[in-house]
């Protein structure tokens, strides 16, 4: 990816659940460096992950104690962090529409 909006959206997550900082920092390091065209492109590397419809992907992070929702313009090689959050938290969202 050549830009991942926002990372301080991250950041301001494991602030506050510092359990999820390097897992959320692999995340991000693996994504930036990776050359990713479409959603099974995304799958090779993160299998767990969920692809959803308008370029949206749920990655699990910490094991599915955390859920990520990312929107992908591929491209453009950009990704939108769309939500972060506890698992009970995303069930309470409508992940194809956020």
């Amino acid at each position: 990816m050549k830009r991942i909006l926002a990372k301080s959206t991250l950041r301001e997550f494991w602030d506050k659940y510092p359990d999820s900082e390097q897992y959320l920092k692999t995340w991000y390091d693996t994504a930036m460096n990776s050359k990713w065209n479409n959603p099974n492109d995304v799958k090779n590397i993160y299998a767990n992950a969920s692809i959803l419809k308008n370029g949206r992907v749920v990655f699990n992070i910490k094991g599915n104690t955390y859920r990520l929702i990312v929107k992908f313009n591929f491209e453009y090689e950009l990704a939108f962090i769309r939500f972060i959050g506890s698992h009970a938290e995303y069930d309470k969202i409508d992940a194809d529409n956020i």
